[in-house]
């Protein structure tokens, strides 16, 4: 009796999760129905599922939009941000975490609030700066860019989550003589890779999205990431509806696939903050 109730208890929620599911799905699902069909079948049916499987799309799309080459620059740019921002960010985060500096809890606020800052802001200063040290259309430019953006918002992450971590650990390590650094190599890093795992991937979709930057700082096609290829792609071909959708699909398909495989991750790495029970 005491289940039946819990269940009925609960029916409102699921309710609610079922329509938010639903309002977020289906422009997902709309656009893969939409990406194998013809431009005249959408004008004609555009939220229904095909009336004839048109693969095609995805081969003209991966060939006129670039695709082969904007996304290994999507890649290198994603992966050296994600190296350099976790290596900073957990090194600062065990610092203000752990280390007991004066001031720790002002410097993490002031990373919380670095967050917030808009990059419009400094935007035409920072391109001024770039173009006089010639880093304007580089990739490592864009990789100094993303790090200096995203590494406050790993910081912040990563101190609150070492934070929970138990002292006991580090403290039998600092009596066996363990220095700071082989404590955040041999305790802190293990106990903390949840984190580590979420900051990265929250990183990840940031640069594999970004737009703004992009843009502005590459000039060169044969630079230039994912997101602005298909911008461009669909400037060229906005009537073409199938081959955007296809365009589309491709670009967030890794995406959809990365976060699927490490959604269980990156759920814990949000909500835990010490060791999982």
């Amino acid at each position: 009796m005491l289940n039946q109730q819990r269940v009925r208890s609960q029916i409102p929620n699921y309710i609610v999760l079922l329509l938010l599911a639903l309002f977020a799905l289906t422009p997902i699902v709309i656009l893969f129905f939409n990406s194998v069909k013809t431009t005249v079948e959408i004008g004609r049916n555009p939220i229904g599922f095909p009336e004839e499987l048109r693969l095609d799309n995805f081969g003209d799309a991966w060939q006129q939009g670039g695709y082969a080459v904007t996304i290994r620059n999507s890649l290198i740019m994603m992966s050296a941000t994600i190296v350099s921002s976790l290596t900073l960010a957990g090194l600062a985060a065990y610092a203000l975490a752990r280390l007991k500096l004066r001031g720790s809890a002002l410097i993490a606020f002031y990373f919380l609030v670095g967050t917030s800052v808009p990059p419009q802001l400094f935007m035409v200063p920072l391109f001024i700066a770039w173009r006089q040290l010639g880093l304007i259309n580089t990739h490592l430019g864009m990789i100094i860019i993303y790090t200096g953006l995203y590494s406050p918002f790993a910081t912040y992450l990563l101190r609150s989550y070492m934070i929970g971590l138990p002292e006991e650990f580090m403290e039998a390590a600092r009596i066996d003589g363990a220095s700071n650094f082989q404590i955040f190599r041999t305790i802190i890093l293990p106990l903390s890779w949840p984190g580590f795992m979420t900051a990265g991937l929250v990183i990840g979709l940031n640069v594999w999205n970004e737009f703004l930057f992009a843009v502005t700082f590459l000039l060169d096609p044969s630079l230039k990431p994912v997101a602005t290829s298909l911008f461009e792609f669909q400037g060229r071909f906005s009537r073409d509806w199938g081959l955007t959708s296809a365009g589309s699909v491709i670009m967030v398909i890794p995406i959809i696939v990365l976060f699927l495989f490490l959604q269980r991750r990156f759920i814990e790495g949000l909500t835990q903050g010490g060791l999982k029970g």
